[in-house]
């Protein structure tokens, strides 16, 4: 069986192709380092996330109880989770105002795109101050992260780990939504690229939105 012959044209136009990042795969650079991050954010979480479920499977102290922990009273009733489920409602419905600021930055309406930004980082904010409330509030009732009246000690130490790392990544991209609303109001960016780094700034949104919803799950349902 021959081998193929490889002209010296077929060659440089191979090694052409591939030594142009841009050409060979077509993803701008600042959206591939945006991707570059997330996934070295994604093995952080991961591994924050499987710890505690090693954790958790492997300790013979009872585990507390997440309907009792993140109970909420309302006038003199206990509510499990209520707070919780509220909290995610809105970082849910931040990821719908990031899509449609998306979706207003390709059709080059810079003004709806950055007032959706807005609204976006509006709803961030509003989750950190529920995330903020949740902590004082198991504070008080003597969580810590060395123990808590409920079971297992390792439980607070997991817990405020975990969501604070979390609660970081929503205040930087509210920040970061801010920034680029204003500048982009301001007509700082290029009209060809304007719409690419709303999409940059949206991946990064989508991305804490969706390692909420793992917490949700382990900490919060488990």
């Amino acid at each position: 069986m021959s081998a193929v012959p490889v002209t010296s044209s077929g060659a440089r136009g191979l090694v052409s192709d591939w030594s142009a990042d841009r050409q060979a795969f077509h993803v701008p650079w600042g959206k591939a380092m945006m991707w570059v991050f997330l996934l070295s954010d994604t093995f952080i979480f991961g591994s924050f996330l499987t710890g505690y479920m090693t954790v958790r499977a492997s300790i013979t102290a009872a585990w507390p109880n997440p309907s009792e922990v993140f109970a909420l009273h309302v006038g003199g009733v206990e509510v499990p989770l209520l707070l919780i489920a509220i909290m995610t409602f809105v970082l849910i419905t931040s990821s719908g105002t990031m899509a449609m600021a998306v979706n207003c930055a390709y059709r080059g309406d810079r003004a709806n795109a950055a007032t959706l930004m807005i609204v976006t980082a509006g709803f961030g904010e509003l989750f950190v101050a529920m995330q903020a409330f949740e902590w004082s509030k198991l504070i008080m009732e003597g969580m810590r992260p060395w123990e808590n009246p409920w079971g297992a000690a390792q439980f607070g130490s997991i817990f405020f780990m975990v969501t604070g790392f979390h609660g970081l990544h929503v205040t930087g991209g509210v920040i970061l939504l801010l920034v680029v609303a204003v500048k982009l109001l301001r007509g700082d960016y290029a009209a060809a690229g304007s719409e690419q780094i709303v999409e940059i700034v949206g991946l990064y949104w989508h991305f804490v939105d969706l390692v909420w919803v793992f917490i949700f799950a382990l900490f919060y349902l488990w």
